[in-house]
């Protein structure tokens, strides 16, 4: 095995579990902390299965690309070196302190040119204002006719809510993993045989597993601090804002995107009109560090790609 291919096998190891324990829980994790009373294997074979099936047609209908096209303007490089397991080992690191950075900007930083890091960190940033604002306009209608903190008094109606946020989060994870299997497959061929294929499956697989094992880990707190997350109301219906988000942006350009803005973005939208309406006597200076705090690890996630990107110009 030449280095190349070491850096090619590690950095994809990395990636793939750094990116599957920091972003995945932001998808998983109101489903988690909903759903906390069942075992963690009870929810890992669900969304395993629609992974494998999300990823399979991709990966069937395009000939071996299971990216869903995110990686159209980003070659494959012709050598691979240690920049590019670099960038997975800072993410890993700074998931296991639990800062929901953007895997997008921390991993694509190394591979993707200035003029697609510029078209990333514009969609990105539209990705955040369009979900803050739209969670702000849906959470004040909605919390005026609904209050999500009350519990569900009504086992039918409870059991129709946790039918609904199954298939909820299934939808979820679906647009999901069409924007965020690019921050993985980068380190692999554009089009990739069966056998891959079934590789890959299995070891992110394994990866998500863990991942339920922990109950979604440290990235979990960033969840479990917004009000009403424990909710299986409320995790139902961020579920379906913020998969209808993605999916928006999904259709608009192939161009790859932050997720993890969008997520907080969606947060922060949802926390300033459920504390508006719920605690008016409460000003904004009780609300913006709660809100703040979730922003600067993003913009610490963009600085980090940044640094990256500079290190890559000078291996270069």
């Amino acid at each position: 095995m030449d280095m190349s291919t070491f850096y090619m096998l590690a950095g994809f190891l990395l990636a793939a579990y750094a990116v599957v324990a920091n972003d995945s829980v932001q998808t998983l994790g109101t489903f988690i902390s909903s759903q906390r009373k069942l075992p963690w294997y009870v929810l890992w074979v669900p969304a395993a299965t629609v992974m494998i099936a999300v990823l399979g047609y991709s990966w069937y209908s395009t000939g071996g690309d299971m990216a869903y096209g995110r990686l159209a303007k980003i070659p494959q490089p012709e050598v691979f070196n240690w920049v590019h397991v670099l960038a997975p080992a800072v993410l890993l690191v700074m998931t296991r302190f639990g800062l929901p950075v953007s895997t997008t900007f921390v991993v694509l930083s190394v591979f993707a040119n200035n003029d697609v890091l510029e078209s990333m960190l514009i969609k990105s940033a539209m990705g955040y204002a369009v979900a803050a604002v739209t969670a702000y306009v849906f959470w004040f209608i909605l919390s005026r006719v609904m209050d999500e903190h009350l519990p569900v008094t009504s086992p039918k109606a409870d059991k129709g809510w946790r039918t609904a946020q199954w298939f909820a989060t299934g939808f979820l994870w679906s647009s999901w993993l069409m924007h965020d299997m690019a921050n993985i497959a980068v380190y692999l061929p554009r089009k990739i045989d069966a056998l891959s294929f079934a590789g890959v499956m299995a070891l992110l697989t394994a990866f998500l597993g863990i991942v339920f094992y922990f109950r979604g880990g440290a990235i979990q707190k960033v969840v479990l601090n917004k009000s009403g997350t424990r909710y299986v109301r409320s995790a139902t219906i961020i579920d379906i804002v913020y998969a209808l988000v993605l999916l928006v942006f999904k259709e608009w350009s192939h161009i790859p995107m932050s997720t993890t803005w969008v997520f907080v973005g969606l947060l922060c939208g949802r926390e300033l009109a459920v504390y508006r309406l719920h605690d008016p006597e409460k000003h904004l200076m009780t609300i913006f560090p709660i809100v703040a705090k979730d922003f600067l690890k993003i913009l610490l996630g963009l600085a980090v790609s940044v640094a990256l990107v500079l290190i890559v110009a000078n291996v270069r």
